[in-house]
């Protein structure tokens, strides 16, 4: 409860900060609406007034505060529909694309971590810690385009874009493996790069634990070291691991916007780049609202996670 308390803080300061941020950028709706499609100073001014855009800041805010409490978004201009629907139909692919990524990439990084880890110092662990070192340096958006050309383009194995195919008319099974074909290079592109950063801490971490004395202790009790590593060493050194996957919650929703780009994905990345274009606030507004809440809601269930792995962390919070 405390946890929850404070994360409606803490997003209550984001929305606050990103109003403020966007009304400190030049121009507004109704400059963009003008330079597309034209009109005079009055017609301009109209407008104003009737988006709300001619109120004070304060008053403004306090308006947009009201309608959150409300459940209501807003209204898109760009878009001429409310900004809930908007949203509802593109955060599904964001959260497609974002959760088979983080699946991909938070489990076989722990798995090639843990084969690492498993023998320190060792040509496996070398070569492995080498590999995803040279992995973490390869931009998202290269790898992507690499992906595209060999794969999409001389093989033909995958499509170089969308989440299915247009007016298919499949369902079912069918469907859903089509929109697998689809993700393949996306989930593949965005993953790697945090695959290599699974490896490397689950690595690391391990190297530690080895070195703890209850490894030892366990040793003079005459446990297996195969015992010994799954049952003790691989769940110690999954700790910094889950911490790391809470932190990079917002990472991977910021690399989700080059990679729907990309790939021509229609989720909340493409949306956001199409409202700076037609400047409008009030659905980049709804945008990071949601992904604000995305992150906290990841964060949220990495401290359960967490407090499951290691009883002390639950112990003390029921102290506190």
């Amino acid at each position: 409860m405390r946890r929850m308390a404070s994360s409606m803080i803490v997003l209550l300061v984001v929305v606050i900060g990103a109003f403020l941020l966007m009304e400190a950028a030049p121009g507004d709706a109704v400059d963009a609406y003008a330079v597309s499609l034209g009109g005079d100073a009055a017609m301009m001014d109209e407008l104003r007034a009737q988006w709300g855009l001619d109120q004070s800041l304060s008053r403004r805010l306090q308006v947009y505060l009201i309608s959150l409490a409300q459940g209501n978004l807003g209204w898109s201009v760009a878009f001429s529909r409310p900004i809930l629907d908007i949203i509802s139909e593109r955060l599904p692919n964001t959260l497609l694309l974002m959760g088979a990524s983080t699946a991909l990439s938070f489990f076989i990084g722990s798995l090639l971590g843990i084969y690492a880890g498993a023998k320190p110092g060792s040509f496996r662990d070398r070569f492995l810690s080498a590999a995803s070192l040279a992995l973490y340096a390869v931009p998202g958006f290269w790898l992507a385009l690499v992906l595209i050309i060999f794969f999409s383009i001389s093989l033909r194995w995958f499509p170089s874009g969308g989440v299915e195919t247009i007016a298919s008319g499949k369902y079912g099974l069918a469907r859903a493996l089509d929109i697998v074909r689809h993700l393949t290079l996306p989930v593949l592109s965005l993953s790697m790069i945090y695959l290599a950063l699974y490896l490397r801490v689950m690595r690391s971490a391990m190297g530690q634990v080895w070195q703890m004395d209850f490894v030892g202790a366990l040793r003079a009790r005459g446990l297996s070291e195969r015992r010994i590593l799954w049952r003790h060493v691989v769940r110690n050194a999954l700790l910094p691991l889950v911490t790391m996957l809470g932190l990079q919650a917002a990472t991977m929703l910021g690399g989700s916007v080059v990679i729907e780009s990309v790939f021509a994905i229609p989720g909340l990345g493409r949306l956001a780049q199409e409202a700076v274009n037609a400047r409008d606030t009030a659905l980049l507004m709804g945008i990071i609202l949601i992904s604000a809440l995305m992150v906290i809601i990841v964060n949220f269930i990495t401290d359960l996670f967490y407090s499951w792995l290691d009883p002390r962390i639950a112990k003390a919070g029921d102290a506190a």
